[in-house]
């Protein structure tokens, strides 16, 4: 790892989006249920709260255990937001994803964020190209923990999962790229990529469109990648394998899945709980998976929505839905 030499600031100044302060919160959408397993997961009377809104594009929410607060990226915006149910939103660090000067791209900040087990936020950054790590007691400034593979830079990293083992594997679409699509990748690929506990980088999966979102199974034993390519949707899993390395990849849920639920569009961000289960934005919201596949249900939010992850005790889903932060309370639970 390299030391990031730029000044940074940990913003603790007002709002600048203003948290819904109501009581009960305003609520959105519905939760629409096709398999009686999902009943288990959510309760009848489960709502999708609104707890703040405003945002230009809401990504990568992740629950901080020593601290009991989210944190959350607004990608246009290059600032993450922290939330509390006593407070509501506070910026909490700006620039968070391109400290050059001027504009750069339509999506300059972080995306994905997670926690890893020395407590650091871990950081996707499209401005600054890479994946990196600030401790958040306050015992260091930020660093560099990949910037690029074989002497060339990343695309823009997107999500990242941090590996019980010290590990960290993470996905480098082009969507932070000034002209996005129209770009060639420097690197070659559009990929999913390892970062080994000694810092070493390598390409885990190389033959993916558009990979997306990350996450891991509880035993750690399987990489789940969402793809958002609309010509080919998929959720890919892969066997991890003693090394570090994945195996081949299986075909959890498609376009044909979809097409069947009668749905159109993209994956972006997922997360599993306990059980195994799989929580993945899709078309219109958060579809619902059994750990093989069949679709439980859909968290309709109405909206474009981008990513979520497990709060509070562990049953409480967060949701960063387009201009909106929301949750749902379930009986389902995260780890």
């Amino acid at each position: 790892m390299k030391p990031f030499l730029l000044s940074l600031s940990i913003i603790a100044a007002s709002a600048l989006h203003q948290a819904v302060a109501q009581s009960p919160f305003p609520t959105i959408g519905q939760i629409v249920r096709v398999d009686a397993k999902l009943d288990k997961l959510i309760p009848a009377d489960a709502k999708i709260e609104v707890l703040a809104s405003g945002f230009t594009w809401s990504e990568g929410p992740v629950w901080v255990k020593n601290g009991n607060y989210l944190l959350f990226s607004d990608v246009p915006e290059n600032t993450v937001y922290k939330w509390t149910e006593k407070e509501g939103i506070k910026p909490f660090l700006k620039p968070s994803g391109y400290t050059g000067v001027g504009n750069y791209s339509q999506e300059p900040g972080s995306n994905g964020l997670t926690i890893d087990a020395q407590g650091r936020l871990i950081s996707c950054e499209h401005g600054d190209r890479r994946i990196s790590a600030l401790p958040l007691d306050g015992s260091g400034g930020k660093r560099t923990l990949a910037d690029h593979y074989n002497g060339k830079r990343f695309n823009s990293p997107n999500d990242v999962v941090a590996h019980p083992n010290g590990s960290y594997y993470f996905t480098d679409p082009p969507y932070g790229l000034p002209n996005r699509e129209k770009e060639v990748p420097e690197t070659g690929v559009y990929g999913v990529y390892r970062i080994a506990p000694n810092g070493t980088i390598s390409l885990a999966v190389p033959d993916l469109t558009r990979p997306n979102g990350v996450a891991l199974s509880p035993d750690g034993k399987t990489l789940y990648v969402a793809q958002s390519d609309w010509q080919n949707p998929v959720i890919m899993a892969y066997p991890i394998q003693a090394d570090g390395s994945v195996g081949k990849g299986q075909l959890i849920f498609g376009a044909e899945n979809l097409k069947k639920q009668n749905l159109k569009g993209g994956f972006d961000g997922l997360k599993t709980d306990r059980d195994g289960n799989i929580w993945t934005t899709g078309p219109g919201g958060i579809l619902v998976l059994s750990a093989t596949g069949d679709f439980l249900g859909h968290i309709k939010t109405g909206v474009a929505t981008a990513n979520c992850a497990w709060g509070d005790d562990g049953t409480t889903l967060y949701i960063t839905a387009d201009m909106y932060l929301c949750r749902v309370k379930t009986t389902a639970r995260g780890w």
